[in-house]
């Protein structure tokens, strides 16, 4: 029996992501703002969809099933370098923010305003990296279910973040909108 083969490599880095999360939600600052609840259930409905085409093989009906690129070992080591780099800048940037992360659109009491990390050159770094996370899954899985996943997380968390962006700005002004020119919104900018 093996215990490591490349098809189970790939599930590592959502592991890590997924005990990071849980561990570090255990020490986080009030909210004073939050999104309406009808947002939220939006969100997580939109994102169970996506991990649902990420994670079952029942919705490789049809064209959904086809591949996409040849299954082959070529293939899946850049989608496991991939799901690593991503999951690697998504547990980067919540370590950043520490205490000022939430799952919702919120601002936190004493709000401050992270740049510093991956928040130096993107301005939602979880997002870029469960993105290239997802498409590095996407590379592994070969079938097209998994590039309609990433395309919806593309749009929906576009969208979280960009309402996240209008909370920012009325919360810092002048200095968020500095901040919205020095850094990219998902991908990075280098000064």
């Amino acid at each position: 029996m093996k215990f490591l083969t490349l098809s189970n490599l790939e599930i590592a880095p959502w592991y890590a992501l997924a005990i990071y999360w849980a561990f570090s939600a255990l020490r986080l600052k009030r909210i004073k703002v939050s999104e309406d609840p009808g947002g939220r259930l939006w969100h997580i409905g939109i994102m169970v969809l996506v991990f649902m085409f990420l994670s079952s093989d029942r919705l490789d009906f049809g064209p959904l099933g086809w591949r996409f690129v040849p299954e082959s070992r070529v293939v899946w080591a850049p989608g496991i370098f991939l799901t690593f780099l991503g999951a690697g800048l998504a547990i980067w940037a919540r370590y950043s923010l520490g205490q000022y992360w939430s799952g919702r659109i919120t601002l936190k009491e004493d709000h401050q305003l992270i740049r510093f990390g991956p928040y130096a050159y993107i301005r939602h770094p979880i997002y870029s990296g469960l993105i290239l996370a997802m498409a590095g899954t996407a590379f592994v899985i070969g079938e097209w279910r998994a590039v309609v996943a990433v395309l919806l997380a593309v749009v929906e968390l576009s969208r979280k973040a960009s309402k996240e962006e209008a909370l920012l700005a009325t919360e810092f002004g002048e200095q968020y909108r500095e901040y919205r020119r020095q850094a990219g919104f998902l991908t990075p900018r280098f000064r």
